[in-house]
């Protein structure tokens, strides 16, 4: 992996990630997957340099709607002091046992699942800039716009 910037002074990562699960939520083959959703969420809330998630007043982003055309589409957004902080969270606690298990409840997507960008502190992204992002993204390639843990780039100062 390449190896991941630092966060510049004024600069936090804002990341989303979509999903097309395999059966609507209520599914009972969909129930481990909602049944991780409280544990990981409070889990990030707590993650050293965690600053912001997308929710509803359920505490989650299942009943958000990104993408006009697919309502089989989940979206997640967060924002975290830097990358190394998101890097931990998702790769170095128990959200990685969720994550392994990420077949079981979602599609395989052929295309990019995952963006990263930069946002200046205390902004909240749009969940239409992460639409647009994860589009440039898949249409361009990473970017220091649109990019991934394999191919990051550092924030502009």
């Amino acid at each position: 992996m390449t190896a991941l910037p630092a966060a510049a002074a004024g600069y936090h990562l804002a990341q989303a990630n979509v999903g097309r699960l395999l059966e609507p939520l209520d599914h009972p083959c969909i129930a481990g997957f909602v049944a991780w959703l409280g544990p990981l969420n409070a889990l990030a809330d707590a993650s050293p340099g965690f600053v912001w998630r997308l929710q509803t007043d359920a505490g989650d982003a299942t009943a958000v709607r990104a993408f006009d055309d697919d309502d089989t589409l989940l979206i997640n957004m967060s924002v975290w002091e830097s990358p190394q902080a998101l890097w931990d969270f998702v790769y170095a606690s128990r959200h990685l046992d969720a994550l392994r298990r990420r077949r079981d409840w979602f599609e395989r997507l052929a295309e990019a699942v995952t963006v990263l960008w930069w946002v200046p502190a205390g902004t909240v992204p749009a969940q239409e800039d992460a639409v647009r992002r994860l589009a440039l993204l898949r249409r361009e390639g990473p970017s220091p716009a649109a990019f991934t843990f394999r191919e990051p780039f550092p924030a502009s100062g």
